[in-house]
């Protein structure tokens, strides 16, 4: 049973897309960059076991990009990025995502925005932030 009313093909697409990145950031420690804390809660609360970093830190995101870069540049994998990318899907969330691709692409770190892609097609009019997430979870869901 749901908590909120949802389309049940939006919500298979959703549910499909949160399963993968969640097989992937714990089997092969995936990081998945998000913007604050509640974000890492939400996730944590989802499943997701592996690494997850946020870029709202207390200093400026330019900084918080190096050291990301610093952490994370490793050989790519089968999967043929490094990281996923999952900013809220609002108009900051798009500008923060646009920025932080541009400045990890050119450091070549190869970043995945498809999970933030899928949820945004999936989710909007419903939510636009990765927090609201688990209201729409289903008692019978992982």
């Amino acid at each position: 049973m749901r908590i909120q009313r949802f389309d049940d093909e939006r919500w298979d697409v959703a549910c499909q897309a949160l399963a993968e990145a969640r097989k992937y950031n714990h089997q092969h420690n995936i990081p998945i960059l998000v913007e604050g804390k509640r974000d890492v809660e939400t996730l944590r609360k989802m499943g997701f076991r592996g690494p997850i970093e946020r870029i709202h830190r207390g200093k400026p995101l330019d900084a918080v990009i190096v050291a990301l870069v610093e952490s994370y540049r490793i050989p790519r994998n089968e999967l043929g990025f490094n990281l996923y990318l999952l900013m809220d899907w609002d108009r900051t969330g798009g500008r923060l995502q646009k920025k932080i691709i541009e400045s990890m692409t050119g450091m070549e770190i190869k970043i995945s925005d498809e999970l933030r892609q899928v949820l945004s097609k999936a989710m909007k009019p419903d939510t636009r932030c990765v927090e609201e997430l688990p209201s729409f979870l289903r008692q019978d869901d992982p």
